[in-house]
């Protein structure tokens, strides 16, 4: 069976969370959303575990695969997936004596390199691999330009490619072939907004943790979905307090000090893939290139947020007509979705051909796009 698995959220217990962040909350997402597995994130919070052990799931279908993020002493974070909260529970144990900050942070930080957190991972059982891998904070490539400078002589079992890239961006870099590419939401809200902007589409045996693990570990992808790489927040190299964007030469000549307000300036996502790809580029699965719903019908309607009782009205009767969110934006004819709203119709066959004009982010804030 082929499921949309979003395996990369927080808690409420991870900085910057929604407080919304709780187990029905979730699984309602996911079912507006269509996503039939979600990894829990910050597996490693004991807190949160209970909260999930304590919200058994009443008829939902949605899979929640334990999953967590840990940043380590070079400051990569590593997103880590295992088959039970008990698995959880033992790796925490091994991952250092200090077990206090798993109690105060859903994303812990801990006093080891990668190979050693890998190594760990693998004696449970899990899978391991870099978080967002290309962004220029807290990612394996930001800190090092080889996966064995990070991993040492332990394999990653994917890579997460992060909002700011899509499958093209790791295709040539030699080292990663055979590498499974996850794309996941990363999300700290239960908002469809958030939740599932990006996922994973696989091919598992059953609905079952341990077979989305081999999922992921077969390289069973049969899709991912996610944001244009545009539209993330570290696309283009750009000043981090302007925004203002640069070519990577004129960033190099300037020292990495904006001229405008002597802010820094960071590597973009699409500078640092190309620096890395090495090799010709090999064949990926379909990168399907998506923009959540409620930002569409804010477009479409002119308001401020897409999270407007006009937008979140329209939404509902979008997904009570066709099922769910991605059902409206990837499976539904057009000639229907029109029935129920004829500009909504238009703006998602524009998304469907590529008629649409995309402003590239970087620096830290969000690209943006326009309907041609």
């Amino acid at each position: 069976m082929q499921v949309n698995a979003d395996l990369h959220i927080h808690s409420p217990f991870s900085i910057a969370s929604s407080r919304d962040m709780v187990p029905a909350r979730l699984r309602e997402g996911c079912r507006i959303k269509g996503l039939q597995v979600l990894g829990s994130g910050d597996g490693l919070h004991p807190g949160w575990r209970r909260m999930w052990q304590e919200s058994p799931d009443t008829g939902s279908g949605i899979l929640v695969v334990p999953t967590g993020e840990v940043e380590d002493r070079d400051r990569v974070h590593h997103l880590i997936l295992l088959e039970s909260w008990e698995d959880f529970e033992r790796l925490g144990e091994r991952l250092g004596p200090d077990r206090a900050r798993f109690r105060t942070s859903g994303r812990p930080r801990v006093d080891l390199g990668g190979e050693a957190i890998a190594e760990r991972v693998h004696a449970l059982g899990g899978l391991v691999g870099p978080a967002h891998a290309f962004t220029p904070w807290t990612s394996l490539y930001a800190s090092f330009d080889r996966v064995a400078d990070c991993y040492g002589t332990e394999p990653i079992d994917f890579l997460e490619l992060g909002l700011s890239a899509d499958s093209s961006y790791g295709a040539g870099i030699g080292e990663l072939r055979g590498v499974p590419f996850l794309t996941n939401s990363d999300a700290h809200s239960p908002s469809p907004v958030r939740l599932g902007r990006e996922f994973t589409r696989l091919s598992v045996r059953d609905l079952t943790c341990g077979d989305v693990l081999e999922g992921v570990r077969k390289d069973s992808v049969v899709m991912n979905a996610g944001f244009f790489p545009e539209e993330g927040k570290y696309n283009r190299t750009a000043c981090t307090r302007c925004f203002r964007q640069f070519p990577l030469g004129e960033a190099v000549a300037l020292g990495w000090r904006c001229p405008d307000d002597r802010g820094r300036i960071k590597k973009g996502v699409l500078d640092r893939a190309r620096e890395l790809s090495d090799s010709p580029s090999t064949p990926r699965p379909p990168y399907l290139h998506l923009i959540p719903l409620g930002e569409i019908i804010q477009r479409v309607l002119g308001t401020s947020s897409p999270h407007t009782a006009k937008c979140r009205r329209l939404y509902g009767e979008l997904v009570a007509a066709f099922g769910t969110e991605i059902a409206v934006l990837v499976d539904t004819p057009v000639a229907e979705i029109r029935e129920v709203h004829a500009a909504v119709a238009g703006a998602v066959d524009s998304l469907r051909s590529g008629r649409l004009v995309l402003h590239p982010g970087g620096g830290g804030r969000y690209g943006s796009f326009s309907f041609s």
